[in-house]
């Protein structure tokens, strides 16, 4: 890598070791897509070869232990003295293309964040009396190996249990019941690494849309531009309002369920749920099996969801942006006009390492038209 980017690479069965260097001097790619939306995941090419006496019989690296499913892999890059973990993850795929020409063949492993190994065994599991907050630290404490470290937020429709046959019971694997839990509530869960290697944030809570921007995108700005391609999109039909009943066995009769508009702050000054508000679609929810908190919960995040009208793919040199962008964050961009310019949430980044080449491909979202600031933070 060029002088000042560092790739470290951790690697074991059970505790993840720095990587030899049989395996670092053979890496040709490096893929890592960290989204807002299912799990990050990441695959690295490898250049191998059979030219010694340990690869008579096979291919040295394809047998290595290392390298086999279910072995944890965390991937660093550091800029200067700050290194920064881009994903802590679980070797699921492997895959061989030989060829006959010396050292040409490659071995692809592919993998996802440590959250895989939430999502193997399907059970059938009850919590007597317990609210879902506590199920959930419940369930993700079971996975202390891999370095989760739980934070859920107590929903505002905590629902403490007062009777002993409130047991809740759910089919499935942990990780699936906690995703059902979060969308009950309005939340959303994923697991994402700190700067610690091998410690990772289990977040279960409302979208962290707002906080602190990231280092700003810059467009046709001379020196300061450090995005290489970027286009923008706009679909006025992308958001919707939800409305629905939940049977009430209390008061024996159904209750109507609505949205009437997103609860977020917005992004830009035009937001499309707001401009073209005769126009914003409509969408019933299955609202079976919730009560009517729940209700409301999940029906207003999905308006929330769709807000997102403006959608933005670019790619940027990070050579010249001398950082990571995260997804799940806000952004600021500047350099395209008033009318795209301003604060995005940041829904997706691939990282796209080779030698002496570092590119990070982004996906950036917000509800509308016109920066709500004239200034972006650099």
């Amino acid at each position: 890598m060029p002088f000042g980017i560092h790739l470290t690479l951790l690697i074991g069965p059970t505790l993840p070791v720095p990587a030899p260097a049989s395996i670092m001097d053979v890496i040709e790619s490096i893929d890592v897509t960290n989204t807002d939306n299912g799990r990050d995941g990441f695959q690295i090419q490898l250049g191998i070869g059979r030219n010694g006496p340990t690869d008579i019989i096979d291919y040295s690296l394809l047998n290595s232990p290392l390298l086999q499913p279910f072995s944890r892999l965390i991937i660093i890059i550091t800029f200067g003295p700050i290194p920064k973990v881009l994903i802590d993850g679980i070797i699921t795929h492997q895959q061989l293309t030989p060829t006959q020409e010396p050292r040409k063949s490659t071995l692809t492993i592919t993998g996802e964040d440590v959250s895989v190994m939430m999502d193997l065994e399907e059970k059938t599991q009850s919590f007597p009396n317990m609210p879902d907050i506590v199920i959930v630290n419940k369930l993700i404490l079971t996975y202390a190996q891999y370095g989760l470290i739980p934070n859920a937020i107590p929903p505002l429709s905590l629902d403490v249990p007062i009777s002993v046959d409130w047991i809740p019971s759910y089919q499935g694997t942990d990780l699936s019941y906690i995703q059902q839990l979060a969308s009950n509530n309005g939340y959303v869960f994923y697991i994402e690494p700190t700067d610690i290697p091998g410690v990772n944030n289990a977040y279960w809570g409302p979208l962290k849309y707002l906080s602190l921007p990231q280092k700003a995108l810059s467009v046709n700005m001379g020196p300061e531009t450090n995005v290489n391609t970027i286009n923008f999109k706009y679909d006025a039909l992308k958001p919707c309002i939800v409305s629905g009943s939940v049977d009430d066995r209390v008061l024996d009769k159904a209750i109507p369920v609505q949205t009437f508009a997103s609860t977020r702050l917005p992004l830009s000054l035009k937001p499309s749920w707001l401009i073209n508000r005769s126009h914003i679609r409509t969408k019933i929810i299955d609202t079976s099996r919730l009560n009517v908190i729940e209700a409301y919960a999940k029906g207003q995040a999905e308006t929330d969801n769709s807000i997102y009208s403006v959608t933005v793919n670019g790619e940027l040199d990070s050579l010249v942006y001398g950082d990571i962008l995260r997804a799940r964050k806000p952004v600021g961009l500047r350099g395209t006009g008033n009318s795209y310019d301003g604060i995005y949430y940041v829904s997706s980044v691939t990282h796209n390492i080779k030698l002496g080449e570092y590119k990070q491909s982004f996906t950036l979202s917000r509800d509308g038209l016109g920066s709500i600031t004239p200034v972006v933070p650099p």
